[in-house]
């Protein structure tokens, strides 16, 4: 049977299929749905983790135990797993093991544009590259072949246009495979220096065999057409490429990325005209053309940055570019913002009375950087608001006490907590803020270890993070509501002032949650509005200023998108904004 399927769902199917038993992820924009179409199937364990590393942990134990495993994860939580990845390439598996990590060229929803491509060629580890949804499943699959006869991990690289477009996908049935044997073998599993250094030439000979491979491969394919010029590609640009060129030119599909072939690019090489490499981001597959004698024409044409297209693509090449529709008007942009009714817009509005110094983080409250709210000072990484913050506030000392580290509950579960202890052993004096909204918000309302739910909403222990704080030594641990904009700033103003460490906890639940009941929407008395734009200053959607039949600019609240949170009622100071 066929189906339509999303890439990510596409994955999923093939983790189904292949029998995977164990499944541990931390969600990240563009892998998440992946974990999240798993958790679909009752044959299979699957679970949210801390943070991407212990995901890659929890999935290493499995394969060791002999089930084959599986985590997802998006590039840059690939740095947090790097740890282990790079040890298991020595270790090896014993059921297969398997781990996706979803690039993102164009930062559509992350901080940086990183080639997870890099972490296979330094882990030296396999990496297979599918550019549609029929290839995320036959991908998974040969992936877990590759994962068991080559005794390693294997990653499967992916990227936002493969995780999140549909194509159709042949579906075939799950196969039940019984555990592997487990053997006791430190030689193989404990890496001590002397076990290391004899696995270190077991990777090496590995590599070497699985180039041998990619040689003759099936997912390494050459389509010859017009002999003009040629097009070496993987992922989405042979989707990019295909459609460009056409029949005007032939192309070598590379489904393995890593170990790249040699042979066969040279005999590709041989048959056309030009050559052409054709990849978003890092010149890796043209470096390896270069480095074996093959001329190529790849980064003086193609740019470094960004995701690409059938028309970059078209562009670079040939210099065409198709007619589009323009329009004459300036339309202005509409850049992403806090949700009408969001928690963290309350509490962003009311410490900006203060003007602190904000070392912000990884989530929806990232986007208090933006106008009008332009709260935050400094976003790194998941966690690093609150270490960061605890650097800032040595190297500037007592001056710098007028300053908040702020972090959502899922993030200080990923890697907050281990920076608040280090406030607290090395005598620092930061206020953390953690924003409560009991979820996982930015990649889509997952459940996470504080809001007491698993992957499957079953309910479980929960985190309670003030008694967390209190057994690492935080004395001074304050909840608010980021709804009652005088409490906020009173604590905030006492918590700042104090040269100890402590702790705020901004606790209200995301304004998108089921369930959760609001208040009727707020309205605009005209009597009482003189226009002035003071309640634009809270930075809410639902609130514009528009013409009035009298001609005068009045303030509107959209009774759609209002969700009666109050917040813009502290900004005006006429009281033309009512129940």
């Amino acid at each position: 049977m066929k189906k339509l399927l999303l890439g990510n769902e596409a994955v999923a199917r093939g983790i189904y299929e292949a029998g995977v038993k164990v499944v541990s992820s931390y969600p990240g924009t563009p892998s998440t749905e992946i974990t999240e179409f798993v958790a679909k199937y009752d044959e299979i364990y699957s679970e949210w983790a801390p943070n991407e590393k212990v995901a890659f942990e929890v999935a290493s134990g499995a394969s060791i135990g002999g089930g084959r495993s599986f985590c997802a994860m998006k590039h840059v939580g690939l740095n947090v797993a790097a740890d282990p990845l790079y040890t298991m390439s020595y270790i090896g598996v014993n059921g297969g093991f398997v781990c996706a990590v979803a690039d993102d060229p164009g930062m559509h929803s992350s901080q940086n544009e990183q080639d997870s491509r890099r972490h296979a060629i330094g882990a030296k580890v396999p990496m297979l590259e599918p550019s549609d949804s029929a290839e995320c499943r036959d991908f998974t699959l040969l992936a877990y072949e590759l994962s068991e006869k080559y005794d390693t991990p294997v990653l499967l690289r992916l990227s936002t246009r493969i995780s999140h477009s549909r194509s159709l996908v042949e579906l075939g049935e799950r196969k039940e495979l019984e555990l592997k044997e487990y053997k006791k073998d430190a030689a193989k599993n404990v890496m001590m220096p002397a076990m290391a250094r004899p696995r270190h030439a077991f990777v090496e000979q590995r590599m070497a065999d699985m180039a041998k491979w990619a040689e003759s491969c099936e997912i390494n394919k050459t389509e010859y057409f017009s002999k003009k010029r040629g097009f070496i590609c993987a992922g989405t640009t042979y989707n990019y490429a295909r459609e460009a060129f056409g029949e005007d030119a032939s192309y070598l599909k590379l489904g393995m990325v890593n170990p790249l072939p040699v042979e066969i690019i040279k005999d590709f090489a041989k048959n056309v005209d030009t050559l052409y490499v054709v990849e978003e981001l890092d010149d890796v597959i043209e470096t390896h053309c270069l480095k074996n004698g093959v001329k190529v024409i790849g980064k003086e044409i193609f740019s470094l940055l960004g995701e690409f297209s059938q028309a970059t693509v078209k562009k670079a090449v040939d210099g065409f570019e198709a007619e589009c529709i323009t329009f004459p008007e300036d339309i202005p942009a509409r850049p992403p913002v806090l949700c009408a009714g969001c928690p963290h817009r309350g509490f962003y509005y009311a410490i900006n009375k203060y003007k602190p110094y904000v070392s912000g983080d990884i989530g929806c409250y990232t986007l208090g950087a933006a106008a009008p709210l332009s709260s935050v000072d400094a976003c790194i990484c998941m966690g690093a608001s609150v270490s960061a913050l605890h650097g800032y506030n040595k190297v500037r000392g007592e001056e710098s006490k007028k300053s908040l580290a702020v972090i959502g509950d899922s993030t200080f579960i990923h890697s907050g907590i281990t920076g608040l202890i280090d406030i607290v052993y090395n005598k620092g004096f930061s206020t953390v803020v953690v924003l409560d909204n009991s979820i996982t918000g930015m990649t889509g309302h997952q459940n996470n270890p504080a809001n007491g739910f698993t992957i499957k909403g079953d309910p479980t222990s929960a985190v309670n993070i003030e008694e967390l704080a209190r057994s690492i030594g935080i004395k001074r641990i304050s909840v608010v509501d980021p709804f009652d904009v005088e409490e906020v700033r009173r604590v905030v103003d006492e918590e700042m002032n104090a040269l100890e460490p402590s702790l705020i906890i901004s606790r209200r639940p995301c304004a998108l949650l089921k369930g959760i009941k609001h208040a009727p929407a707020l309205k605009i008395n005209e009597d009482k509005c003189i226009g002035c734009k003071a309640c634009l200053n809270c930075g809410c959607p639902a609130i514009s200023v528009r013409a009035t039949a009298d001609g005068k600019k009045r303030a509107i609240i959209d009774k759609n998108q209002c969700l009666g949170c109050g917040v813009c009622t502290y900004a005006c100071k006429f009281g033309a904004i009512e129940k």
